[in-house]
């Protein structure tokens, strides 16, 4: 018989809807039974693409031994981290802070009152190796709630006041950052963080440490940064670009990337990219598509436009709903044919055997097993495969370079790149035969956020005209779906309707992030607009006004016993890290510049306060906030601006904003004066741009620092000269 979860829409909680656990959802009613009956919460949390989720479901919510302890003894509550980020942050923090590691499934223990009192992750579903298993741990906190309840509950009391200490202290500056000028801690950090990246930097696989290795996007991003600010062709520009480009071809080389149908897996249990965890996130496939994006910049190299349009074609064909709303990720695992009956194992739809690929193939098998690292026996090291499920199976990852392909082959590099299009190609197909991975088809406002920019971004660098409509539909959605207009307030997530819980800070950041950019691709107005409003209704929520940054949550939720400031740049940027960056590029237009009697909105300030906020965390360690310090450039450098002058929609125009997209350099917020009604809603807000026009009928490219601008242009050579030194295509 199902459970309370049955009349929830996640995804996650549905898929455990008839486990024999009486699960009930996040929420008074589940509170309200702890404290009638007196008993501990369990709370598990994950969320529905996550292998070692599954596993514990498995071994343990789907035993009826095990459920009949949890019923018994406590009240479960299940949790999508997805839908409730709020709840996952304070619980994570508790048990990566008693622990020393976090992740899912997340496993907390709870006094009625919401306090927790013992946690971890995984637990296996019996003793091992001297480790408690689940039921063991099950009857003896049972036993503790029973006969040393007071003990429990102080724990419980103890936690929540060491975290509420750490959440007051950790957004403050230490008392020397106070009396260092934000110019010097901003260059410490920047040294202090590309020497980290370099050090850490694997020479031989790419990436930054040892196994497991995760495509965290924000140390790329930095690392671009530091070479836009640098100079690309100085030293340190020269090799920042390299760690991240070297990065980049590594992961587009291994088994993290799926060479058959596209995108990215969450990441790999090796140091060699080789053998992924393979569910495949949204946020992943933005952000990588990014760092690809600004690669393309630093370099002019097209491979990293193909890396960045694999991404797109894998987001338009598996996770981009009819509406133009983009779905959460793609499961880990999947159904394949086993010796005792059809079953679930991790990387089924994406691992081949060698008499697969010799069936599919055919004569070009030998091309493909010499090409991606085939053999008969599987390639995949048992340290790699604890669980056994990829035994004898392949991680297609490319092994020699194209050119080495060729010359083995006999042919050209055009002949080989071909014949290993046309066989992936037919690799696909042969794949769509199989059971595909289930789809979290929820659509999340903060990762649609991120896909918007990537879109947005990738728009204006490679000029791809398929990309932007794709932007605009997934923005019309969310302001269609996820936005009430007449409260102004966003909602966290979309499926099957509008999810009850309202949106959080990541998602006002993200989304406010990706409207900026789409008005710099697009230059419609009306996303400029839009931003504007999000950041009044984000200031409101969110923004600490005693020491500046965003809690992650807004006030007034009972059920959240601890607001928290986000304060790593992790899987996902913090929502502090990329609101710092929307402020400063809101302040580069409008602080200051109102008509006469008018406040200045004071974004700018704002920034800088954000970025204050955190000083002690990323002055000692800029690793921890890369997102954040690329912040910094806006935070200390004049106001940069290129306006362009004409009709959007003419080539003339479009011919300009492609230049100002090029290249890899300064930050620069690029306006559309067209002569209409975006000019004027901006006029009346930076009356400077008032007087912007095209001259002789010609688009014309205004360049400014700190509001005063140089003499205008009419042609591409021209602007190039100005922005970077030298004609366009030189």
């Amino acid at each position: 018989m199902p459970n309370a979860l049955a009349r929830e829409k996640s995804p996650y909680l549905l898929q455990h809807a008839e486990n024999p656990v009486s699960w009930l959802p996040w929420g008074e009613a589940a509170f309200a039974r702890a404290r009638a009956e007196q008993k501990p919460i369990f709370l598990s949390i994950g969320y529905s693409t996550c292998h070692w989720c599954h596993v514990m479901a498995h071994e343990s919510f789907e035993d009826a031994a095990i459920a009949a302890l949890l019923n018994e003894h406590f009240v479960a509550i299940k949790v999508d981290r997805e839908e409730r980020p709020d709840v996952d942050r304070v619980y994570m923090t508790y048990v990566q802070a008693m622990t020393g590691h976090g992740g899912w499934p997340l496993s907390a223990w709870l006094t009625p009152d919401l306090k927790p009192f013992y946690g971890g992750t995984y637990f296996p579903p019996d003793d091992r190796h001297g480790r408690p298993g689940f039921p063991t741990i099950l009857r003896a906190i049972a036993h503790g709630w029973r006969e040393e309840r007071e003990k429990l509950v102080g724990e419980g009391e103890r936690a929540v006041r060491l975290l509420s200490d750490h959440a007051r202290t950790s957004g403050e500056a230490a008392p020397e950052g106070r009396e260092e000028s934000l110019v010097e801690a901003a260059g410490q950090a920047y040294e202090r963080g590309f020497q980290h990246y370099y050090e850490s930097h694997d020479p031989t696989h790419g990436g930054f440490g040892g196994a497991p290795k995760f495509p965290r996007a924000s140390n790329l991003a930095f690392l671009f940064r530091v070479a836009a600010l640098q100079g690309i062709d100085s030293e340190v520009g020269r090799e920042a670009v390299r760690l991240a480009t070297f990065t980049l071809q590594a992961m587009a080389r291994g088994g993290i990337h799926d060479h058959v149908g596209g995108g990215y897996h969450r990441y790999s249990v090796d140091e060699r990219w080789l053998v992924p965890h393979f569910e495949k996130m949204l946020y992943d496939q933005a952000q990588i598509a990014m760092n690809c994006v600004e690669a393309r910049q630093a370099t002019g190299d097209e491979r990293y436009a193909w890396m960045a349009r694999d991404i797109f074609d894998y987001v338009a064909r598996e996770l981009t709903g009819p509406e133009g709303g983009f779905y959460t990720a793609e499961d880990a695992d999947s159904a394949e044919a086993g010796p005792g009956g059809a079953r679930h194992a991790e990387g089924a739809f994406y691992v081949w055997t060698a008499a697969e690929l010799r069936a599919a193939l055919g004569d070009d098998f030998a091309l493909a097993a010499a090409h991606f690292g085939v053999t008969e026996d599987g390639n995949v090291p048992a340290a790699q495969d604890p669980q056994g499920e990829l035994r004898g199976r392949n991680v297609l990852a490319q092994r020699h370079p194209l050119a080495e392909t060729a010359r083995r082959e006999g042919c050209s590099l055009e002949a080989a790149n071909e014949r290993l299009l046309a066989l992936l190609a037919r690799l696909r197909q042969w794949r769509a035969g199989r059971p595909r991975p289930s789809r979290d088809d929820k659509i999340v406002t903060a990762g649609n956020g991120l896909m918007i920019s990537a879109l947005a971004r990738a728009h204006r660098v490679l000029g791809d005209e398929t990309l932007l409509p794709a932007a605009v539909r997934a923005a019309e959605f969310v302001s269609r779906e996820l936005y009430d207009a007449k409260r102004g307030l966003l909602y966290r997530c979309w499926r099957e309707g509008r999810g009850a819980a309202e949106a959080f800070a990541e998602d006002y950041a993200c989304l406010i992030q990706a409207l900026l950019d789409l008005y710099e691709a697009s230059f419609e107005i009306r996303w400029l607009q839009w931003a504007v409003q999000l950041q009044a209704t984000m200031d409101r929520l969110f923004w600490d006004e005693e020491h500046g940054g965003y809690f992650d949550a807004a006030a007034g939720d009972a059920s959240i016993v601890l607001r928290l400031k986000e304060d790593y740049d992790g899987a996902e940027p913090a929502p502090s890290s990329v609101a710092a960056m929307n402020l400063l590029r809101l302040g580069a237009v409008f602080d200051g510049t109102g008509s006469a009697g008018a406040p200045s909105p004071g974004y700018g300030e704002r920034g800088r306060r954000t970025i204050e906020a955190f000083r002690a965390r990323w002055r000692r360690a800029p690793q921890a906030l890369p997102q954040l310090v690329c912040a910094l450039e806006l935070a200390l450098e004049p106001p940069r601006h290129v306006v362009i002058a004409g009709d959007p929609r003419r080539a003339d125009f479009q011919a300009l904003a492609a230049v100002v997209a090029k290249r890899l350099g300064a930050t620069r917020v690029v306006l559309a004066a067209d002569g209409g009604e975006g000019q004027q809603w901006l006029a009346e807000r930076a009356p400077w741009l008032a007087g912007m026009r095209p001259i002789a009928g010609q688009a014309t490219a205004y360049v400014c620092e700190e509001f005063a601008c140089r003499a205008p242009v009419t042609g591409a050579e021209e602007l190039e000269r100005l922005l970077h030194g030298s004609p366009a295509g030189s």
